[in-house]
């Protein structure tokens, strides 16, 4: 018998990981896809380029919301995750907080109409919202302090107004193709760097 219950649950830990890597897919796809067609995107051209069945991103997500919130989810966890590994293997906290800054820009630029695919359900931005800064701010203020203790910037910059201030400059990428806000936030990073670092 307990050979039996073992040899079944292979098969259901096998299925479990197609689903979660079939989701994990979809996700990716979703996202590269929102960014050149935005997320009123066909639900086929997500699956043809996530090279799966439609029916596959409805099983995971029922609604468009259910996917777009999904990828943002996925997104900002990314970035967080991001955050420590970088303060480990950058030459210098300046430039793992440089390199996550650049992370959390391609964020920024890639979620263009999320309001809007989420409006009918406000609850849902706001605890997406809320999820936003929950876990990216830790990550922020870690990377600030980091940078801060080494020298290399200001210590009095405060992590809500910097991603702030970054979300701001990314504003308006969307409607105007000769805006470049990495220019400008290259600029403001520079901004916070102490007078003698370079």
């Amino acid at each position: 018998m307990a050979a039996e219950g073992s040899a079944g649950g292979s098969p259901s830990r096998s299925k479990r990981a197609d689903a979660q890597r079939n989701r994990e897919t979809v996700l990716t796809a979703a996202a590269e896809v929102f960014v050149t067609s935005g997320v009123d995107a066909p639900i086929r051209q997500i699956a043809a380029q996530a090279g799966v069945g439609m029916a596959t991103i409805y099983r995971h997500f029922p609604t468009r919301a259910d996917l777009v919130t999904a990828v943002y989810q996925h997104q900002i966890e990314a970035c967080a995750e991001a955050g420590p590994r970088l303060l480990a293997s950058a030459d210098s906290p300046f430039d793992a907080l440089r390199q996550w800054i650049d992370l959390f820009v391609d964020f920024l630029v890639t979620k263009h109409g999320l309001a809007d695919a989420l409006q009918s359900d406000s609850d849902r931005f706001a605890a997406l919202h809320a999820h936003f800064l929950d876990r990216l701010l830790p990550v922020c203020a870690q990377l600030l302090d980091a940078a801060g203790e080494a020298g290399d910037i200001r210590l009095d910059t405060q992590p809500y107004e910097l991603m702030r201030g970054i979300g701001n400059l990314c504003i308006g990428h969307d409607n105007d193709p000769r805006y470049d806000p990495r220019r400008l936030v290259a600029l403001l990073l520079q901004g916070l760097r102490r007078p003698n670092t370079s």
